[in-house]
């Protein structure tokens, strides 16, 4: 049995051609991927970035090889020390395929990078955008992106056979004078509706007008702004090696916790006692 299809790939192709490289959600993830390469004490001589804006991430490493987010990346087994894959994963009909093909494309020791779109990423709009077409229709059509949870990308890793997995995440508050000014960024972005699953007709001014009010009503800020929360997903991994550190096996020990702290151990009695709550 086939698996739906999450993503219309020559939606998402579409959208992304009419991407702005400037987008500013854009700017943050590349400073914040530049930062977390400087912390590794390691030079990389042959990366590769995997995107579906390469216009946008090529700066990010001018030496690597940029290849698309297809569902079959073109990458070479073990051909590279640093795989990134850049604000692409979201959009993955099959994530854990990607992180397997990009550990696959790693010599041992080498190291992955994520950046994508999960958690509570613009599940302001999502409300009000269900809230809206509930009252106006009695149902709900697929008009934002499911968004992955952290806990779940974390053990995407280490189904993907990745040594040391991490998973955190960085939270971005915005505000919007309107909500034509956050579709206008989602449009700057590629990060219109491309779902395969997505309504084909427009959609009435009367949805809109009142997922407005929805908004207005719930998520204003003070000032009368609209907010609105990108939670940005970062992951990261090495390829298995036999030089990395490993966890030793329980009980194999050789010096006390209270040693290596220099504190005073202090023995449980025999017996404790907890009081009952009547």
């Amino acid at each position: 049995m086939t698996a739906p299809r999450l993503t219309d790939r020559d939606a998402l192709a579409r959208n992304r051609a009419r991407a702005d490289v400037g987008a500013f959600l854009h700017a943050l993830v590349r400073d914040e991927l530049h930062d977390r390469l400087a912390m590794v004490n390691r030079s990389f001589t042959s990366p590769a970035i995997v995107t579906g804006l390469p216009s946008v991430w090529a700066d990010l490493l001018p030496e690597a090889h940029v290849v698309a987010d297809d569902p079959v990346l073109d990458l070479q087994e073990a051909a590279h020390d640093l795989v990134i894959h850049a604000m692409a994963l979201h959009w993955a009909d099959d994530p854990v395929g990607q992180l397997v093909q990009s550990r696959r494309a790693l010599r041992p020791d080498g190291l992955f990078l994520a950046a994508l779109f999960g958690g509570q990423t613009l599940a302001e709009l999502r409300a009000a955008l269900a809230q809206a077409e509930s009252e106006l229709t009695g149902g709900l059509s697929a008009r934002v992106l499911p968004m992955a949870e952290i806990r779940d990308l974390g053990a995407g890793l280490q189904r993907a056979g990745f040594a040391l997995p991490v998973a955190d995440s960085v939270r971005q508050s915005v505000a919007y004078r309107d909500l034509t000014t956050l579709y206008a960024d989602l449009r700057a972005m590629g990060e219109r509706n491309a779902m395969a699953a997505r309504p084909r007709k427009p959609a009435p001014r009367a949805l809109f007008n009142r997922a407005r009010a929805q908004y207005a009503r719930n998520f204003a800020l003070p000032d009368g702004s609209f907010g609105a929360t990108f939670d940005i997903i970062f992951l990261s991994g090495w390829a298995p090696s036999a030089d990395q550190p490993k966890p030793l096996r329980p009980g194999s020990a050789t010096t006390r916790l209270a040693d290596a702290l220099g504190a005073t151990e202090v023995g449980l009695p025999d017996q404790v006692k907890i009081p009952r709550k009547d």
